[in-house]
């Protein structure tokens, strides 16, 4: 049987965290699951959550760093302990909904495709409308990073993907935070891989509901595109 390992980086999700993983329990899937849950040292009652609900369902597994060190390292942790075919990263606040998972899934179980992408750019799911320069800065992105991976992505910042484990197991990953994205792009394009994209419904945060990236991080995602397209 085909298993898929879904991993849910978080920090300071609190508000979230609960609906998000009842989600994650009661979405059917035509493949067994596990839940690996990495709390990147929450201060705001997200740890305590998992710590209330550790041991009550054996599809949930949780990792609790020591310190906060960012989405990327997070991810790292999630991916080592993995023990699905498959592995899909989910975020913990409820921007994205999980009854998307068989439209990611259907392309590896049915061995056409290594990786797939969600797109927020494509199809005709459900879109909240939000700010029109985040928008702008990913599509940015994105047409940098296809530059370099002769790719044709749409969305390349997006949190849902999905790989095949042995894709991944392929992978030195190094980016911390958000620097991810970009990184493992460029990584899996010299893979010569089967990628695909599929269009995903998108319920954006504002800030003020807890939306953490910023235009830092936009910046550091070109450093990033720059330093492992060319540089390895």
């Amino acid at each position: 049987m085909i298993k898929v390992s879904i991993v849910i980086p978080c920090f300071n999700e609190v508000k979230t965290i609960g609906s998000i993983l009842e989600k994650v329990l009661d979405v059917q899937l035509s493949l067994d699951k596990e839940i690996i849950i990495v709390d990147d040292f929450s201060t705001d009652g997200t740890r305590e959550y998992l710590k209330a609900i550790e041991g009550h369902n054996n599809l949930i597994k949780i990792i609790y760093h020591t310190e906060n060190r960012g989405k990327g390292a997070a991810l790292r942790a999630g991916f080592k302990l993995a023990s699905g075919n498959i592995i899909l990263i989910q975020d913990a606040d409820l921007e994205y909904d999980p009854a998307d998972y068989n439209k990611l899934l259907d392309p590896i179980i049915e061995g056409r495709a290594d990786v797939v992408y969600g797109s927020r750019f494509i199809g005709g799911e459900q879109h909240r409308v939000l700010f029109f320069w985040h928008s702008i800065g990913n599509k940015i992105l994105t047409f940098l990073s296809n530059a370099f991976t002769n790719l044709n992505l749409s969305d390349m910042e997006v949190c849902y993907k999905a790989f095949r484990k042995e894709i991944l197991d392929k992978l030195e990953l190094k980016e911390n935070r958000f620097g991810f994205e970009p990184e493992i792009t460029a990584k899996i394009s010299k893979l010569n891989c089967r990628i695909y994209e599929v269009g995903i419904s998108y319920y954006g945060r504002s800030y003020e509901e807890g939306k953490k990236i910023n235009w830092k991080d936009g910046v550091r995602a070109i450093y990033v595109i720059l330093k492992y397209n060319l540089f390895g």
